[in-house]
């Protein structure tokens, strides 16, 4: 199991989760309109959930029959790319989109 970041977070990418995650696997580049959470490390800690500013987080089972194409979405993310690449490139993204 796993949290799901969907749709509200497109083209917000506050980064409250960001902040609060304690293994760091809440991941975005520049070019990402959101955020990611790696599903190989998450420790379903639910820390990221509740500081959502936009109640965009959700455990993997409860995410809503709208927002599914976001379960996939997710796993995605991940293969294929460096993750030390992607933790420099998530700590330099810009933040705050939708304001």
């Amino acid at each position: 199991m796993t949290y799901i970041i969907t749709e509200p977070c497109v083209d917000l990418k506050d980064g409250s989760c960001i902040d609060v995650c304690p293994v760091d696997c809440i991941y975005t580049t520049e070019s990402d309109n959101m955020m990611f959470i790696n599903p190989d490390e998450c420790i379903d800690c639910a820390a990221c959930e509740p500081v959502c500013p936009v109640a965009a987080i959700f455990v993997e089972e409860d995410v809503p029959a709208d927002q599914q194409k976001y379960v996939p979405l997710n796993y995605d993310y991940f293969p294929g790319k460096d993750l030390d690449e992607l933790r420099e490139a998530t700590r330099v993204a810009p933040r705050n989109l939708g304001e």
